[in-house]
Parts: C-alpha cells; structure tokens; sequence
C-alpha cells in the first residue's frame, strides 16, 4: 500500500459526495470517478454552466446541503486530496489478487471509445439505481420517457419533454417530476398514481417519524393544486395512443387486485408521458467483484462494508431510499474506508448520528416500498403484440410463449428461448418486464461488464501493473 492510501468512489451522486468529503478529511488521497459532467448525481444534477437558470427552476430543495458538498468538493479538489473525473463511464472494477489493490476501468466522454483505468487500495462504490421500467400497449411510442428522464431533461437542460404531460406509475418521484414540469411552463393534465390513500395510512406510524418527509410531501400537494394539476388515484395507464408519436393515453381505475376495472377507462390527450414505477439498485460493478446481494440490492454491514475485502457500497446501489439515506450511509463508509485504509479499526461513536438517521430512513424506505409497489394485475394488461425487449424486438406473446409451452421457468431460460435481454442493453431495461410477464422473480443478470466496451479498449488494457494512481 502506498504511503498515503488511495480510495476509488464510483459515483458522484450524495452517497459518492459524502463519502469522498469523509475519506479525504481524514487524510485518504480520493479519486472521485464518475458519468455525469457535474458532481450532484440525479438528485443534484444541475444546467451546464453556458445555461442559464430560469427562477423556475431554482432553487433546489436542499440547496444548503448541496451548497456544502459542492463546496466541501471544491476545497478538497484544491487542496490535492480529491481527484475529480468527469465523464468517465465506469464498466468494470477487478481486484488485482497478488498486490489486494483494485483496477477501476472506465470509458471516457460521450464517445466512449478510449479507456482509461483508475487504480486505488479500496474501491467504495456509489452507483445509485436506475429506473424499474414495466411495458404496456404503446409504451414505445415517441413523447413516452421514464420519470426520471423528463426529470433529467429538465434539471440538466432546461428544456420540456413535451407542452402537454400525463406523469404516471408509481412512487414518491412522481410528486417532483410532476410539479417541477408545471412549474416550467408544461400543462400537466394528470397525475396517475396506482397506490392509493389507504395504503399510506397502513404505514403511519413509519411516516410519522420522518416529519419532515410529511410536510415535504404536503409541499407537493399544494403545488399540484396551485397548478391545476388532477391527481388520480388507484389509477394506472392502460395503453398509449399514436401513430408516430404520443397523442393520448387511457387510464383506467383499479380495482382491490390491482386490474384495470372494467367501464372506468379514460382517454386523456397529451403529447408527454412520463412513466415510472420506482427504482431499482445498480449492482453491476458489485456484482463483478463478487459481492453479495441481500434482495436486489448490495449486502452490507454497520460500516457499510461488503464481503469483498476492500470494497465498501453506500447510497441506492444498497436499497433504494432516497438522497438523505445516501448521504447518512456515504459519510459512514468514507469514514469507515479511511480507517480501515490506515490499518485501524473505526470507532462507530463517531458517525452516531449517521447511523441513527440510517436506521430511520431504511424503516422509511422500507414503509414506502409497501406502499409504492406496481399494481398486481399490470401483467395481464399487457397484450401479445406488445414489444417487451426493445433491443431485439420480443413481445409478451412470445414471453408467455416460452413459459406456457416451451416451460421455461427462469430468466436466462426465456431469454435463451426468446433472445429478450440479449440486445444493446443487456436486459437493464426490458429485465423487470420479462420477468413480471414470466412469473418468475427477477434474478441478477452477472454480467462481466457495466455497459459496452469497445474491442480496442478491451485490447489496450493495461497490465498487471496496480501501482496506484490512474493510468
């Protein structure tokens, strides 16, 4: 180990912030690797600076924490003790067994055609999640994006999806992403939640312990009211309608199982549908260096380590609770990771506060699980002729194919059988979908890369050189 040692944190967003800040204050030389071209992650994502802000768009929620992780970063950058890597597309992360340091490899700007590796004594990983993607009749029509794309088009670009939206699916996304395209000048004719008010007053004794949550939530109320925007709920999309592009949609109500109930459709205009049914972990880099998974997400312990020796995971890549848990389970593996990296074995008194606030968000988060999860009967809505697998073109039919005459029982069963997930993608997107129309529970799909890589990047890569520093 280098006389100093070094910390490689993939992932920018508040879980990687948090815990860059607490490595590098604790004298850890960090390199900081992430996609994005601005630290902030989705949750902070911010204009490119030639962008001006309308007021609309500011300020952001918790403006005072991001001011002090922007700040915090920008201290440490000067000071030499973080490396800051913009544009730099993580796909893989492999532990050099002879020497115990670690090889992150990434690709570099939007081409993503030259590589380039990062090397580090730890590698702490702050992936976040990526958005549970669930088919229906016309979902590939143009105009319909996930919630958190319309989400990002307007943080990071300011600019609409469309004039007229209808934001849909599940989960406490919703509320923001609705509100914050209302707010920049879109008409957001409704709000199509398929949970109900009953299901948040099971849960209420694990809301009442985050009052702030609460009054968060009754802030989005109130702004949804101010704009005119109809809130629907029990209701879920049934099918999207277009020739070559979104005109409309049909929402139906539910009923007690979670179908659509006979005689409730209705057809709303619209050229934007925003769409999304909660969140999933990013366990892909996790996976390739071995770790555990504890339900999807990454196992870890009270220091947020993983299995793996060296390796440490905080934020959604762990289970998805929204940006404050990222932020309490990053501080606590930076300052674990610093420990453990100068041969010391932490002292958990001195992240207290952390760990209870950990404590209470994941009973939050658990509680909002409950609460937001896809309505039971969204398969059945799903008709044959519906693609489900973009990339290589399978539909449910043939989906339901596999399984009821062919007797496939798993994931990899139907995509051998039908070639769903075997695409561009590699099933990151249709994966959630093929599985609910299966009957069968999602699996983890092991792939040995995080995205695509290009052969010549694969060709060029380094040896077994693992001093540390960035090659």
């Amino acid at each position: 180990m280098s006389e100093r040692p070094t910390l490689a944190i993939v992932g920018a967003g508040p879980a990687g912030l948090a815990a860059a800040l607490a490595a590098a204050a604790r004298g850890v030389r960090v390199t900081l690797v992430d996609a994005g071209g601005r630290a902030g992650g989705q949750f902070y994502r911010q204009p490119a600076p030639a962008l001006a802000p309308r007021p609309a768009h500011a300020p952001h929620p918790r403006g005072r924490t991001w001011e002090r992780l922007r700040d915090g970063l920008a201290r440490h950058r000067a000071a030499g003790r973080i490396t800051h890597l913009t544009d730099h597309h993580v796909w893989c992360a492999v532990r050099d067994e002879p020497s115990g340091t670690f090889a992150v490899h990434s690709l570099l700007g939007p081409a993503q055609e030259e590589g380039r590796t990062v090397r580090a004594d730890a590698v702490l990983l702050a992936t976040g999640g990526y958005e549970r993607i669930l088919p229906f009749p016309g979902w590939t029509l143009p105009g319909v994006v996930t919630a958190g794309g319309a989400q990002a088009m307007l943080k990071g670009a300011l600019v609409l999806p469309g004039r007229t939206a209808v934001i849909a699916g599940t989960g406490p996304l919703l509320l923001p992403v609705a509100t914050g395209l209302a707010a920049a000048g879109a008409r957001v004719t409704a709000l199509v939640e398929s949970a109900g008010p009953g299901a948040l007053l099971r849960t209420a004794p694990a809301l009442a312990a985050q009052p702030g949550r609460l009054a968060e939530g009754a802030g989005y109320a109130v702004r949804l009211l101010r704009h005119g925007v109809r809130t629907l709920t029990r209701h879920t999309v049934v099918e999207a309608h277009g020739t070559d592009r979104l005109e409309a949609v049909t929402v139906a109500a539910l009923d007690r199982d979670g179908h659509p109930r006979p005689g409730s459709a209705r057809r709303i205009p619209c050229d934007t549908l925003a769409v999304g049914h909660g969140m999933l972990p990013h366990t892909d880099l996790a996976e390739t260096l071995g770790c555990t998974l504890s339900g999807t997400g990454v196992r870890v312990d009270e220091e947020q380590r993983t299995d793996v020796p060296g390796v440490w995971a905080a934020g959604e890549a762990t289970g998805v609770g929204g940006a404050a848990l990222a932020l309490a389970e990053g501080h606590i593996a930076g300052r674990s990771a610093a420990a453990r990296l100068y041969g010391t074995a932490p002292d958990p008194r001195r992240w207290a506060a952390a760990a209870r606030a950990r404590t209470r968000l994941r009973a939050f988060a658990t509680a909002l699980d409950a609460v937001y999860a896809p309505p039971a009967g969204w398969a059945q809505a799903v008709t044959d002729d519906t693609v489900v697998c973009r990339c290589e073109e399978v539909t449910a039919g043939e989906v339901r194919e596999a399984v009821g005459t062919l007797g496939a029982g798993d994931l990899r069963t139907v995509k051998l059988l039908t070639r769903a997930g075997m695409g561009w993608c590699q099933g990151r997107m249709c994966a959630p979908g093929v599985a609910g129309l299966a009957g069968c529970p999602p699996t983890a799909g092991r792939r040995p890369f995080a995205r695509p890589v290009p052969l010549g990047v694969l060709a060029a890569l380094p040896g077994t050189d693992a001093g540390a520093g960035t090659d």
